[in-house]
């Protein structure tokens, strides 16, 4: 059986249990392509499941990694759309870090000649992510307002760019020192969670009106300013649980009196149908406009594999602002 070189973790816990080791290298199936790796993107559910936190779905690599960028090296027997040497970019389940992985056909995009790989494999996970809360969950319309937390994170600064081309007024939450990038992407009201409320800047701006959508990650702690924040018929997207899952002091009528919808939504555990419909739909909205720069991925910092200790730790940690990306040699 042929091998290759991947991320590994003998056992749950901290980032230092990581290590390049040795894996069976995967096998195509009819509608698969096999991708040299030259760039995996972190995301906090590779965190997650190095902890023993997030197991991945059924069938998937348990090698870390949920979006991958390179190069065509195989196809199955089913593929006629790609050839090999083709240069992609893509959402898997699992074993982005690698040296070799499967997508599926139709799960893969074109790299635009004006990405590089790195910049490439930063899109996938956030952008669909994005993409399924703001447009498929929230229906956000333009001129509608929306708070977006964690605003300079990669699912944020996605977030602000989505809005903007849906003509939303954007406010985001992000620490101080990462608000320059946010309004760069368009955001117009900008939010300090550590030292202001959010939903009384939310108020304020909106003339006591509210946003109509949120996006947010935190979970339990916003809990109660979030539904506070909402205007009536408003949106809440919710997407992780950072501050844990309880809400406490919550008045449950108030979703009653302002008919709000509250939306949780995971990507990596819906169906490939549905992600391939996804994918076909941010296809058609964005990456033209991606190749041309008009929206652009944001990318903190690009690692060589054999530092992704060093990778997961700046993520655990807050610092980035973007993506962090590993390049795999």
């Amino acid at each position: 059986m042929e091998t290759m070189k991947v991320i590994l973790f003998d056992q749950s816990g901290e980032a230092e249990k990581l290590y390049i080791g040795n894996f069976l290298k995967p096998k195509v199936a009819d509608e698969e392509i096999l991708v040299e790796v030259k760039a995996a993107g972190l995301n906090r559910a590779d965190i997650l499941q190095r902890m023993g936190k997030y197991p991945p779905p059924p069938g998937a690599s348990p090698i870390l990694g949920l979006e991958i960028s390179g190069v065509i090296v195989e196809k199955g027997s089913k593929v006629f759309k790609w050839n090999i040497g083709d240069k992609v970019f893509g959402l898997i389940p699992g074993g982005g870090y690698a040296q070799f992985a499967v997508i599926h056909e139709d799960m893969a995009m074109k790299i635009p000649d004006s990405l590089t790989f790195e910049q490439a494999a930063s899109i996938p996970e956030a952008f669909l992510t994005a993409f399924q809360a703001i447009k498929w969950l929230a229906e956000l319309k333009s001129a509608e307002f929306i708070l977006i937390h964690a605003g300079a994170s990669g699912v944020g600064t996605a977030a602000i760019q989505i809005a903007r081309e849906l003509g939303a007024k954007i406010i985001i939450t992000a620490s101080a020192e990462k608000h320059f990038i946010c309004k760069e992407l368009g955001a117009e009201v900008l939010i300090n969670y550590k030292t202001q409320s959010f939903k009384e800047i939310v108020m304020k701006t909106t003339n006591n009106y509210g946003v109509d959508v949120i996006i947010d990650f935190v979970g339990g702690n916003y809990f109660k300013d979030n539904i506070d924040s909402l205007t009536r018929d408003g949106r809440l997207i919710l997407l992780a649980t950072l501050s844990g899952g309880k809400a406490s002091d919550f008045d449950v009528r108030k979703i009653l009196v302002k008919r709000l919808k509250i939306i949780g939504s995971t990507l990596r555990s819906r169906s490939l149908d549905y992600q391939i419909r996804l994918t076909k739909d941010l296809k058609e909205f964005a990456l033209e406009k991606i190749a041309s720069g008009r929206i652009k991925p944001v990318i903190d910092k690009i690692y060589d594999w054999k530092d992704v200790i060093e990778a997961h730790k700046r993520m655990e940690e807050n610092k980035n602002i973007g993506k962090i990306v590993l390049r795999i040699n």
